[in-house]
């Protein structure tokens, strides 16, 4: 494997430094499971990973060596060649944090393409996705006590077509408990061998019969496909991103070269507790630290999300001497909560923040309070993991995303009302993100969504260039750092006038009794939409609506995005991984305008749900009695999509 270098970066200068030394970053490296067998050789008898299935467990986990988790890949990588995956087959895999879901993972992207299902979604939105991708095999849990993704799986697999098996896995033989037999053996008893014509096999079975020396096939090249991704993130419906090996290759030894002068060594251990089927724990958590041969901490199947995780946490760190973990705001606001005090947390140097950006206050709150330094970060799925992070030996820059990864290029351009490329913006000139680098993606698995992905830019010699669109606001300052100012697809547009949520965001959560905060947009029929704030409390604390709008036109800056409205609620709507998932908020509002405008024309037994349609869209299906056409006249002032029931 290439030397990366070890020397802690402080400035943009040091990142070009480093490329310098290395101009070939992937030298040697044609594929994911080509870079963790080359990791595997820096410390084979070392930790690879350690899980624990209950947090009261935690203090003896299962381990595997690295030795033994490279053997494990293999065999899953040859399983699913044998049963019949090729290098354009699709395995796809429903499934929470298990060390299976990694060989799922790695080894099936040895033998094919790897699909990744977001086990919270709705069997039907699961099935859409399925038709989409055709996979061949879909890996889930076998049934289980308390888990229903076996009920889900099993209602659809027998709809999707081509489908030759499911494969089912029981989380029961890491249970360690007096009855765990006995479950095991009512799980296995539960576990039918055919769903309809679809054939139902036993995962550690069919593993345990497979080679796990080496590879019975030619291993893939960089440019081959190596996973389908679901993105979309809080904004609507999703789209699935085609990544070749080179886009996780290239991020993952980006990464690893960044953290090399922290995260290296045989005791470094670093927390994954972000679900296994977003890219921030496959890769971040995952491929990049196995890339030198480090040790990876999986807490539950649900990560964060686990009983007692969260209320555990500085116990895990201290137990397992963390040196770093892997976070979004809302993981961040509940450690907050969590008493430090009896924990040796010495071993514990930085913790990273990604896939949202965290509040200004809350940063501050969580250097100040946990005494924690906070590495802000910028990825994209289309970009592999990760594109720009705070460096740790820099002075903190409170707010900003720090500076791009090495061996790829980021840029802040003015893109036209066409989507064309006019020009890169000015120092601290806001504009839009856009990418360049062996980490990006190949592009959408349906063509339809490619419109408006890459804008052309003139090379250092005038070639034409092909860039990303990240569709993200920002701008870049004098020394290469850059800072978010907003992101296209969350703007409320008010008569016009684009407003940031977080212009509204930040301001509220300097309330002391304001936890977190999240503003969209709510539609009307003058202005297009007006913005509205949730506000979610910290515990204990106390607030009225009319304080906070007191608040809120004391500290907001600009007038239009003082907000209409604003609502307490117990909990915001969250992702799986801990984002405020915005289309919860939106649809609410939706059929909020609905049931004002039924109540102001007097219309009877009005009933409203605003929701996601595959192919529409935001669509508010209704229903009426009485004056229903002064209703849909009314409703047709309004931007949002409605149909009639």
């Amino acid at each position: 494997m290439n030397a990366l270098a070890a020397s802690p970066i402080r400035s943009l200068q040091d990142i070009e430094a480093m490329e310098a030394s290395l101009p070939d970053l992937m030298a040697g490296q044609e594929s994911t499971y080509a870079l963790l067998s080359q990791g595997a050789k820096v410390r084979p008898n070392a930790a690879a990973l350690s899980f624990f299935l209950r947090t009261d467990d935690h203090h003896r986990p299962y381990v595997w060596t690295h030795r033994e988790w490279l053997t494990k890949i293999t065999q899953a990588a040859n399983m699913f060649r044998q049963l019949g995956v090729q290098r354009d087959d699709v395995v796809a895999f429903v499934l929470p944090n298990l060390p299976e879901t990694h060989w799922t993972i790695w080894g099936g992207e040895a033998a094919g393409i790897v699909f990744a299902i977001n086990p919270l979604l709705e069997p039907s939105m699961m099935l859409d996705l399925l038709k989409a991708a055709q996979p061949k095999w879909i890996v889930t849990l076998a049934p289980t006590p308390g888990a229903d993704l076996w009920e889900k799986v099993a209602g659809i697999a027998p709809q999707v077509p081509g489908l030759k098996g499911v494969l089912s896995i029981s989380p029961l033989r890491y249970l360690r408990h007096p009855l765990a037999p006995l479950l095991r053996l009512g799980n296995r008893l539960k576990t039918p061998r055919r769903l309809g014509t679809v054939p139902v096999l036993n995962f550690h079975q069919a593993l345990e019969r497979q080679d796990g020396s080496a590879l019975g096939f030619a291993p893939p090249g960089l440019d081959d496909v190596a996973s389908y991704f679901c993105t979309g993130g809080t904004t609507g419906m999703p789209k699935i991103a085609v990544r070749t090996h080179r886009t996780e290759v290239a991020n993952a030894l980006e990464l690893a070269a960044v953290g090399a002068s922290e995260l290296d060594g045989p005791d470094v251990t670093v927390f994954c507790g972000l679900p296994l089927f977003h890219v921030n724990a496959q890769i971040g958590t995952g491929l990049s630290l196995w890339a030198r041969g480090g040790h990876v901490l999986l807490g539950t199947p649900q990560g964060y999300r686990g009983d007692n995780v969260v209320k555990r946490f500085w116990e895990l760190v201290a137990h397992h001497k963390l040196v770093s973990f892997s976070g979004v705001p809302t993981v961040y606001a509940a450690l907050l909560q969590v008493p430090r005090k009896g924990h040796d947390l010495s071993s514990l140097r930085f913790g990273v923040c990604g896939a949202a950006p965290m509040p200004v206050e809350m940063f501050n709150r969580v250097q100040n309070e946990l005494g924690l330094k906070v590495l802000e970060g910028y990825g994209l799925t289309e970009a592999g993991c990760v594109s720009s992070l705070t460096p740790l030996h820099a002075p903190p820059r409170i707010g900003s995303i720090g500076l791009r990864m090495p061996w790829q290029d980021m840029r802040v351009a003015l893109i036209g009302a066409d989507g064309e490329y006019l020009r890169d913006a000015e120092v601290d000139e806001v504009g839009t993100i856009i990418i360049k680098g062996p980490n990006l993606f190949k592009g959408y698995l349906n063509p339809a969504h490619n419109k408006g992905l890459w804008v052309t830019r003139p090379g250092l010699q005038g070639q034409p260039e092909r860039w990303l669109n990240t569709g993200d606001l920002g701008r870049a300052d004098g020394d290469g750092y850059f800072w978010l100012t907003g992101r296209q697809k969350e703007l409320i547009i008010r008569g016009g006038h684009n407003i940031d949520p977080k212009m509204i965001e930040e301001p509220m959560c300097t309330h002391p009794s304001v936890a977190m905060a999240a503003a969209v947009g709510r539609p009307d029929a003058h202005a297009g939409e007006v913005p509205v704030v949730y506000v979610q409390l910290r515990p204990g604390c106390q607030a009225k609506e009319d304080e906070l709008m007191d608040h809120a036109r004391s500290t907001i800056a600009e007038r239009a995005a003082h907000p209409k409205i604003i609502r307490i609620v117990d909990i915001l709507p969250t992702t799986a991984i801990g984002k405020i998932f915005k289309p919860t908020l939106i649809q609410s509002e939706v059929q909020s305008v609905f049931m004002e405008e039924a109540a102001k024309l007097g219309v009877r037994e009005a009933k409203g749900e605003a929701c996601q349609d595959v192919k529409l869209g935001l669509v508010l299906r209704w229903q009426a009695s009485g004056d229903v056409a002064a209703l849909k006249a009314s409703l047709d002032r309004y931007t949002f999509r409605h149909e009639q029931a």
